[in-house]
């Protein structure tokens, strides 16, 4: 039995994802993730903004993710998107588990597997990556998600049960992730997501905020935009960091005074995607 508490909490969580409160079955899964994917963006923002504010080392509290998803359209990285979208999954009755996935170091990606239907699929609403849907495990071929002229390739499972993701751009893979099946605890992430804060860390000296729709995408990764509408490309390069500000305020909808907080001190010159 749920408790008054949880009911409440969860209860904002739907109503900013715009669902109804319904039993588990692959449909409803997919209405969940879709909108998780297009209302809820990837973006680091927060984490610097409240490591800064609140001391923040760790994915925040339920409560503060929601406010700030409401109060400032902020969203967050694979921890806390990816946490906070799987007790979310749990609270309605979904057979989820969280699992590890290796880049450049072990397990440094957290991504979700949900079972339904008699059938495994990942649920990743934490890469910056259009995965608008539940992704199939039992594949006999790849599975492809088309973005523009590049792709996102998830690979059969191999002999140990692992899946792997790939990022090709114009053809030449550029990273990617082998999600491990084994369930973990978000405990076990403690020292990734600890080492994530230091200095140097990915998303600590870079910005990155991405936002997803129906055949668009918004990329903003430090001072390039890239707006992708029906495979057509648009780039740009802002020339100031005053511009920087105004581009995240208007396309992302996050106040200007949040971002000046959140973005102080950083030189921004770090690529995410090295």
């Amino acid at each position: 039995m749920q408790s008054v508490n949880s009911n409440k909490i969860f209860g904002k969580y739907l109503n900013l994802l715009g669902i109804t409160l319904s039993k588990p079955c692959l449909e409803d899964l997919n209405k969940i993730v879709f909108a998780h994917m297009t209302i809820i963006p990837f973006e680091n923002l927060s984490k610097l903004y409240y490591f800064k504010t609140l001391g923040q080392k760790g994915i925040p509290e339920l409560s503060i993710y929601l406010d700030g998803i409401k109060r400032y359209h902020f969203g967050g990285t694979c921890y806390s998107n990816n946490y906070n979208l799987n007790q979310l999954l749990r609270f309605l009755g979904y057979d989820v588990t969280f699992c590890g996935a290796d880049m450049n170091k072990p397990d440094v990606h957290i991504a979700n597997l949900v079972k339904i239907e008699g059938k495994e699929f990942i649920v990743d609403a934490g890469y910056a990556a259009p995965f608008l849907m539940p992704l199939p495990r039992f594949l006999d071929i790849d599975f492809k998600i088309p973005f523009g002229k590049d792709e996102y390739v998830l690979s059969p499972m191999d002999n140990s049960g692992c899946s792997q993701m790939s990022f090709f751009m114009e053809g030449v893979k550029k990273h990617g992730y082998l999600l491990k099946p084994a369930p973990r605890a978000i405990d076990y992430f403690h020292e990734a997501i600890n080492n994530s804060y230091h200095d140097g860390g990915t998303f600590m000296d870079s910005i990155l905020l991405v936002r997803f729709g129906d055949g668009y995408s918004i990329r903003l990764h430090n001072y390039n935009l890239i707006e992708s509408r029906k495979g057509e490309i648009k780039k740009k390069t802002l020339a100031s960091f005053d511009e920087l500000i105004n581009t995240i305020e208007d396309i992302f909808k996050i106040p200007e005074k949040i971002s000046r907080i959140a973005l102080e001190g950083a030189s921004l010159s770090k690529d995410v995607f090295d």
